[in-house]
């Protein structure tokens, strides 16, 4: 794969997860409602998607070591998989009801983020791949620990 598609596969795609996981779960804990967190996902599939592609954009051009098409390969490919990977969590909340589109989302995002882990300790030729999983997992727990506390504090000051 190549650099430029390999830099938006890699922040896009987990930008999407942990972006995705935490909204949905503040929502869950703030206002409960199916409606808000679909809105919620479609917003980060979109907004967060044009922001981390200029962000991507933005460093790759500062580096001064890539071409104008590296540059727009990597800024096109992570708004492609973060759109793509941020969308991917509709579906729970179209089948389930909210609590179980909640608890399937998290599983997923977990399976995938240690997929991606795996793979990258792969790459590294790590020979202890469980370090890598479960240095990203844990991170994902604090974001999604975090976003339901204050999901609960955010309901109760002002629902």
């Amino acid at each position: 794969m190549k650099h430029s598609i390999k830099v938006g596969f890699n922040f896009g795609t987990t930008s999407a997860i942990i972006t995705t996981l935490g909204l949905m779960v503040g929502l869950y804990s703030s206002v409960g409602s199916r409606l808000a967190i679909i809105g919620g996902i479609i917003t980060i599939a979109v907004a967060d998607a044009f922001s981390d592609a200029l962000g991507i954009h933005i460093s790759e051009e500062d580096e001064g070591k890539h071409t104008q098409k590296e540059i727009w390969e990597s800024t096109f490919s992570t708004f492609f998989f973060k759109f793509i990977f941020a969308s991917v969590f509709l579906i729970p909340f179209l089948i389930f009801n909210i609590k179980i589109a909640v608890i399937v989302s998290i599983i997923f995002g977990f399976f995938l983020l240690g997929i991606f882990s795996y793979r990258l300790s792969k790459k590294q030729k790590k020979s202890n791949p469980w370090n890598i999983i479960i240095e990203h997992l844990f991170i994902a727990c604090l974001v999604i620990i975090i976003t339901y506390i204050v999901g609960v504090i955010v309901n109760k000051i002002f629902i």
